[in-house]
């Protein structure tokens, strides 16, 4: 049984559209790091009524522990349908940790354009950072036992969920 009480996903969201409405202008773009980050993004994308497509990034290929962990059985091809040079992108993933993936999506950017700036999007940070990133949009900062995996879920009829699980090495 799990004590450890989650927030509501669909309360975070609200949260974090709160907070980013102040700050959106025309002109910025979505990218979404799959697959959480693409769910959040598209919801995103139609609460903001974006009129640029929003991208996506499977960042597979860029994480510095590929060696380790090997590649994920369901990669999907990123796709950036817009110029990212001098783009002003809102990069958008589910969890907030370490940082690598973050890194890695923005090493993945970078080889389709320079953009003009780059601002993180998170529903959690969780801590344990590993990297000097910070989000400047967070849903709720939440301190979680070590060995646990914080996972965004979402149902068929697109509600947002919080799972806590143990971490397993899936090589």
């Amino acid at each position: 049984m799990n004590s450890i009480q989650l927030p509501d996903a669909e309360e975070l969201f609200k949260h974090l559209v709160t907070e980013i409405q102040p700050d959106i202008i025309k002109g910025f773009t979505l990218v979404g790091i799959r697959t959480g980050g693409v769910w959040l993004a598209e919801r995103l994308h139609r609460e903001f009524e974006f009129s640029q497509p929003m991208g996506m990034l499977d960042v597979s290929f860029y994480r510095d522990d590929f060696d380790k962990i090997g590649l994920h059985s369901r990669v999907k091809r990123s796709e950036i349908p817009f110029s990212v040079d001098d783009a002003h992108i809102l990069l958008v993933d589910d969890v907030l940790q370490t940082g690598r993936t973050i890194r890695a999506a923005i090493n993945e950017l970078f080889d389709y354009g320079r953009p003009a700036s780059i601002s993180l999007i998170v529903l959690v940070d969780r801590g344990g950072r590993e990297l000097p990133i910070a989000a400047q949009y967070v849903g709720a900062t939440l301190e979680l036992p070590a060995g646990k995996k914080l996972e965004l879920r979402r149902s068929s009829d697109d509600k947002l969920s919080l799972s806590l699980n143990d971490k397993t090495l899936t090589v």
